[in-house]
């Protein structure tokens, strides 16, 4: 695939099966990831791959974060546990803060962001589905805390990725115009 039609199709797969990238494909998503723009070569970000049983404990560290938050139902607890099963691969992004005398930490987040970009085109790119997710569990501390986050580290987000359940949908064409305007 065409560099420029990876960005301009690449849309969410958030229907996900088996199988999950295979080894030398996961390495071309990582490869792409570590491709993002990093001022100072800091490398800002890490990963963590999830699957097989892991997920089921993901699962549970999700729930447990729901239990702590009090008055949880048990359909509450069910979704939590359900979340990680909906893909056979997620990638945990995290953004590795560092002080440093040029490079903000402002930067060196989207530079994480940037990298986890990198991996959705790349999937896109190979035929394989992904989905970037965030919500509560993203920005949960017991979460945090499971996945052994350090303290300068944030989490960026939860890429899922695996096989697509359907045939993935047309990205639709934005009128660039509604987004760029010249500064005068």
């Amino acid at each position: 695939m065409e560099a420029l039609d990876a960005l301009l199709n690449r849309v969410s797969v958030p229907r996900l099966t088996y199988p999950a990238p295979n080894a030398a494909q996961r390495e071309a998503l990582f490869q792409a990831a570590l491709r993002a723009p990093d001022h100072g070569q800091l490398r800002p970000w890490r990963f963590l791959t999830i699957e097989g049983q892991a997920r089921e404990k993901l699962g549970e560290l999700f729930a447990g974060a729901v239990a702590k938050k009090g008055d949880a139902s048990q359909a509450a607890l069910d979704k939590a546990r359900a979340m990680p099963l909906r893909a056979p691969l997620l990638i945990v992004v995290i953004a590795r803060l560092q002080d440093h005398f040029k490079v903000p930490k402002s930067e060196q987040r989207l530079a994480a962001g940037c990298a986890a970009h990198g991996i959705l085109i790349a999937a896109h790119a190979q035929g394989i589905g992904a989905v970037w997710r965030t919500g509560d569990m993203a920005f949960d501390a017991h979460v945090h805390q499971g996945l052994g986050l350090q303290a300068n580290e944030e989490l960026i987000g939860y890429l899922y990725v695996g096989t697509p359940v359907n045939e993935p949908r047309t990205a639709p064409i934005l009128a660039t115009a509604e987004f760029v305007s010249a500064w005068e």
